[in-house]
């Protein structure tokens, strides 16, 4: 698929994830919207995956590690067709199977229920692991946000990534430098996160994650490693495409009202135009 046609679904994921979260009047609008693009190109180009088969053996998986941006990944899977995209609407309301974290015995496409940092890349590592014992050719792809990697649990399963050199594995880290709290580098720095990485005998990748040449440059080398996993430390911008909540740190986990998603909806339509006129 050409990149322009990324770039357009990409911000179509935006719109999705917008419209999703002032639905629900609460989610996590600031670090969905950051890692659109990565989203976009694991499902749209990456990944060995079905929507009409979503838990066929030989599919890659993916952990979404920082949960909370649920809002991201449920708009990728209905841009993809694992659901409808009429349902987004339903994000975190009482009956919905779109919960506020992704739950994977209810949401086709999910491939692990996550929401308490840190366990998400323990349960990619041992999917890993499971591919590697049974020969299975499969791929997994792991996303963490930068303040999540203050927790020790990130450090333990790097460490077992590592030991057991899990070139099956992408360990993709949304550095927006923003956390509930604020900076990550005022509130507890996990800087410089490629050389803990690196310490940790993981073959790293820095690149601009909202770039989607980039990201499809690192994938690309990514599959050329061997005998280690991967990190890929994406550094983006938090509320990216949406004027006033990008780099805003109160936009972790804050809803647009009315007159705030008419404002951002007008951002995003506003980006599709230009995208047409490329």
């Amino acid at each position: 698929m050409d990149k322009l046609k990324l770039m357009k679904i990409a911000n179509e994921v935006r719109k999705d994830i917008v419209t999703a979260v002032h639905s629900a009047k609460a989610g996590h609008p600031g670090g969905s919207l950051s890692a659109a693009e990565i989203f976009t190109y694991l499902y749209f180009e990456e990944m060995n995956i079905d929507p009409k088969e979503p838990d066929k053996e030989d599919r890659d998986r993916f952990v979404l590690s920082k949960g909370h941006t649920a809002p991201g990944l449920y708009s990728v899977l209905a841009e993809r067709g694992y659901f409808p995209k009429e349902d987004l609407v339903t994000l975190r309301h009482t009956g919905s199977y779109l919960q506020g974290h992704p739950d994977m015995k209810q949401v086709p496409g999910v491939d692990m229920s996550s929401g308490s940092l840190g366990q998400g890349i323990s349960a990619a590592v041992g999917m890993a692991i499971a591919a590697k014992l049974s020969g299975a050719s499969y791929r997994v792809y792991t996303l963490l946000g930068d303040g999540e990697i203050q927790e020790g649990q990130v450090w333990e399963a790097a460490m077992l990534a590592a030991h057991h050199k899990l070139d099956n594995l992408v360990v993709i880290v949304d550095n927006n430098n923003l956390q509930i709290d604020g900076a990550v580098d005022k509130v507890n720095s996990p800087y410089p996160i490629d050389k803990k990485f690196e310490a940790f005998n993981f073959h790293v990748i820095n690149i601009d994650g909202n770039d989607l040449e980039q990201i499809e440059s690192a994938m690309n080398e990514a599959r050329t490693v061997k005998g280690q996993p991967t990190a890929i430390i994406a550094k983006t911008l938090k509320g990216r495409g949406v004027s006033f909540m990008e780099n805003e740190a109160g936009w972790h986990g804050k809803a647009p009202n009315d007159e705030e998603y008419k404002i951002a909806m007008a951002d995003l339509e506003k980006a599709g135009e230009a995208l047409c006129q490329m």
